[in-house]
């Protein structure tokens, strides 16, 4: 059986303002869950930017939860935490992932 995956692309011409600002339509903010205040992630694809909601701290935390089960890791001490750049680390995992996959909201 074969399965196919199709994508809908939308591409949007917006006007990026004089502060470099652009505005995302409401009825992608409401689809994607963002809000007034929220931050955003904005990552370089080969000539291409993307914009994803970023993920909340309460939402980093449950993924490193999972991902601390999932690795039956302990809880290193500070002393090991010196000598390992956390960033390197979270980009490595969130590489490994292919991608942090964020629930739509609820109430969005």
């Amino acid at each position: 059986m074969m399965v196919l995956h199709l994508q809908l692309v939308v591409k949007l011409r917006l006007k990026v303002g004089p502060k470099g600002q652009i505005v995302i339509p409401k009825i992608l903010r409401e689809k994607y869950g963002i809000r007034e205040n929220d931050y955003v992630l904005v990552e370089v694809r080969e000539g291409e930017l993307a914009i994803t909601r970023a993920p909340s701290v309460e939402e980093s935390l449950e993924w490193i939860r999972l991902r601390r089960r999932r690795l039956r890791a302990r809880q290193a001490t500070l002393g090991e935490l010196s000598e390992v750049d956390l960033e390197d680390e979270f980009d490595e995992g969130l590489r490994g992932c292919q991608s942090l996959h964020l629930p739509e909201r609820p109430d969005a």
